[in-house]
């Protein structure tokens, strides 16, 4: 687990932006996937980042302070909320605006639910990524819904529809499935930094 974990911050426009040279993991996926409940998980912390009952609610970036060596980084979600255009565009502009301006990113986390056929949203977030050139993880969130003899035929189905060359690791805030394997990755990729 991380361990000294505090909410640091929620930034609405570019001008608040955290300008430092901590490095930061990054997360990205739709609106509902379980963001929060992800951050909750790898800090072994239940009320860190707060559970939205309706998806859609976050539409600032928020950052998490790990033990003032790194930042996790969570961006608004996307896909579901009932934002009037006008939002979407600017939030839009805002994700932009962080990740082509932000040098110390070391690695993103693109999360998708496990049960759920990639949207259309999910495939453009994936091209997004690979034009940035940043490396990134793919985690299927909500792996305790499914039954463990089929975790392999839906990330199989989450590869095909993204064209995915990643390997996807299914994950479980509640099962606490492969969430060692995470904080020791993200441990590993702040130790050679």
């Amino acid at each position: 687990m991380l361990k000294n974990v505090k909410f640091e911050k929620s930034v609405f426009d570019r001008s608040n932006l955290i300008v430092t040279d901590m490095p930061q993991i990054v997360l990205v996926g739709k609106s509902n996937v379980g963001k929060s409940s992800f951050i909750n998980a790898i800090c072994n912390q239940k009320k860190l980042a707060k559970v939205g009952q309706t998806p859609g609610k976050t539409r600032s970036i928020n950052y998490y302070n790990v033990d003032n060596t790194f930042y996790i980084v969570d961006l608004p979600g996307y896909g579901y909320s009932t934002m009037s255009e006008k939002e979407k565009v600017k939030i839009n502009k805002l994700i932009d605006q962080y990740i082509s301006n932000t040098k110390e990113i070391k690695h993103i986390y693109f999360l998708v639910d496990i049960r759920n056929v990639p949207s259309k949203n999910d495939r453009q977030m994936y091209e997004w990524l690979l034009s940035k050139n940043i490396p990134f993880s793919i985690i299927a969130t909500k792996a305790d819904k499914i039954a463990k003899t089929k975790m392999n035929d839906y990330t199989n189905v989450i590869s095909k529809e993204l064209f995915a060359k990643e390997k996807i690791l299914p994950f479980s805030s509640d099962k606490k499935i492969n969430i060692d394997v995470v904080c020791n990755e993200i441990l590993d990729m702040i130790e050679n930094k």
